[in-house]
């Protein structure tokens, strides 16, 4: 049931774009905490400034969380409910591996921004096409920030 609402949005297009939000909100969640993960457990001789460049990115991405969420609720959909939920729908990889390679660090984190600007942009076409107009705008903004991380991601692979 989806809730009366001030939104642009048509009420047969909440439940397509609500599942759309959680599904790029739960891909958010995963990369955030893979993000810190990484942050937390690198080594060696990038070691400063990998730690410091995790830890910016994943500021980034856990600062998306809200808006998202906001945003489905604004349009009267439902958002995610609990970690179980997120581990469901999201299509970002976890990574439990005990140890990791910095450079292999930095590569599956440059893949799943990349992975993320994808779905971002599919998510948007989506608003675009049931003219969910504000929510165009923050994903584009979303879709620059994950191509920096991206841009930033595999410039530290060339050093």
């Amino acid at each position: 049931m989806t809730e009366k609402t001030a939104s642009c949005v048509p009420a047969n297009a909440v439940p397509v774009l609500a599942e759309a939000f959680n599904g790029l909100l739960a891909d958010v969640f995963a990369l955030y905490l893979k993000t810190k993960n990484f942050h937390w457990h690198v080594a060696g001789p990038q070691f400063r400034s990998l730690h410091l460049l995790f830890d910016e990115q994943a500021g980034e991405i856990v600062a998306m969380t809200d808006e998202l969420a906001e945003r489905v609720r604004k349009i009267g959909g439902r958002t995610l409910t609990s970690i179980g939920d997120v581990a469901r729908r999201q299509s970002v990889v976890d990574n439990d591996a005990e140890s990791v390679a910095a450079a292999d660090m930095v590569k599956e984190l440059a893949d799943d921004n990349a992975k993320l600007a994808a779905t971002l942009r599919s998510v948007r076409a989506l608003c675009d096409e049931h003219g969910d107009i504000p929510s165009v705008g923050m994903l584009e903004t979303y879709m620059d920030e994950a191509e920096k991380r991206t841009w930033f991601l595999n410039a530290s692979l060339a050093s």
